[in-house]
């Protein structure tokens, strides 16, 4: 099996460093070094460092470049200014969600990077070849070419200044990035905390991981990166995301812009909108140490109202909690409801979908 597995630049320095190798988006990644809960601490109190060169990274050029992504996608690029980043979804016309993804305006005239989920490459790139017929574009799978670190935490400005030399980092607001000597840095994150992504050639990303790992910075796997995320309320496709939710049942209606512009999906979500939502993405908290993951039912007085999407026994509040797709009727804060964990209900509470706040200040 996992000679069919994708692997990374960094594959040989997590098996060097005895990390526990999992299946991944098509990809053989790290899913622990030592343990979930000290790689997650060391995000929130200090630096950590994901390998995350499994993302897509797919440009989008020419001409009609604005025009074609604003078609398809979620976010309003008009007029974007260089450096920036904008967060948002690609959707099918029925509204569900082809992926998630961060669009980069590029320092070139009429030029996009479009960074995707790993396991979505393929699936994207088709997509949005289709979509091309009739624009002006050249749309290019460049994944193959990029290597990432993400490097996040409390100290990883001073990391990404002083470690790795990059004094420009300090300079970036939050969703903005910078292009030099053949390499991106940008400041987005997906743990909660502040941080940096570096993309680069392979042979550069193997230099940078050797000197964070030098400078005490903790290498972290996709289960902390998955705790972190969670904790902090965002989605991952696949879970809060998928080609059966879309963004307003996902309780991402913010990045769907439909009073802006028209998109593929608009209609969809116009209608959507105007009908009434009959469910949507809750937080909920078990008053039990019992901790609920995936795939669990949500019940009230015995009848199933929903699902869990994801759930953990919180790192960083001790605290069981998870995150759900219920039936409208049960989505309101503070509304009592059960999940059942095999053959056991335990008592919840609804309550918001961000369980952690950082004292990162974006």
């Amino acid at each position: 099996m996992e000679e069919n597995l994708l692997k990374t630049c960094l594959y040989d320095k997590h098996v060097a460093l005895g990390a526990l190798m999992s299946p991944f988006g098509g990809f053989i990644m790290p899913i622990q070094y030592t343990n979930i809960t000290d790689e997650h601490n060391a995000v929130r109190n200090r630096a950590g460092m994901f390998d995350v060169s499994h993302m897509g990274e797919i440009s989008v050029c020419g001409p009609d470049a604005e025009k074609f992504v604003n078609h398809v996608f979620s976010n309003n690029v008009a007029g974007m200014e260089d450096g920036r980043i904008l967060y948002g979804m690609m959707l099918y016309p029925n509204g569900t969600t082809v992926d998630d993804l961060l669009v980069y305006k590029e320092f070139e005239p009429d030029s996009y990077l479009l960074v995707v989920n790993a396991s979505n490459i393929a699936k994207d790139h088709e997509w949005l070849c289709a979509q091309a017929e009739g624009y002006d574009v050249n749309v290019v799978n460049e994944s193959d070419s990029w290597g990432q670190i993400a490097l996040q935490g409390p100290d990883a400005e001073r990391h990404a200044v002083e470690t790795l030399g990059l004094p420009e980092a300090a300079a970036l607001g939050f969703y903005t990035y910078y292009r030099k000597d053949g390499m991106i840095v940008s400041r987005t994150g997906y743990t909660g905390e502040d941080g940096f992504e570096i993309y680069a050639s392979h042979e550069v990303i193997n230099e940078m991981w050797d000197t964070l790992l030098a400078a005490g910075v903790v290498p972290c796997g996709l289960g902390c990166r998955d705790t972190l995320r969670f904790e902090a309320g965002l989605p991952l496709y696949g879970h809060e995301l998928s080609d059966e939710i879309t963004p307003l049942e996902a309780g991402l209606g913010m990045f769907a812009k439909i009073k802006d512009k028209d998109f593929v999906g608009r209609d969809a979500l116009v209608a959507q909108k105007e009908a009434g939502l009959t469910r949507k993405s809750v937080g909920i908290e078990l008053q039990d140490k019992a901790i609920p993951r995936a795939g669990y039912p949500v019940e009230v007085d015995g009848v199933q109202v929903g699902v869990v999407t994801t759930g953990y026994r919180s790192i960083s509040t001790d605290r069981s909690v998870c995150v759900a797709m219920v039936d409208k009727a049960y989505t309101e804060l503070g509304t009592q409801v059960e999940i059942r964990i095999r053959k056991k209900v335990f008592p919840g509470i609804v309550t918001r979908r961000r369980f952690y706040e950082t004292n990162y200040k974006k």
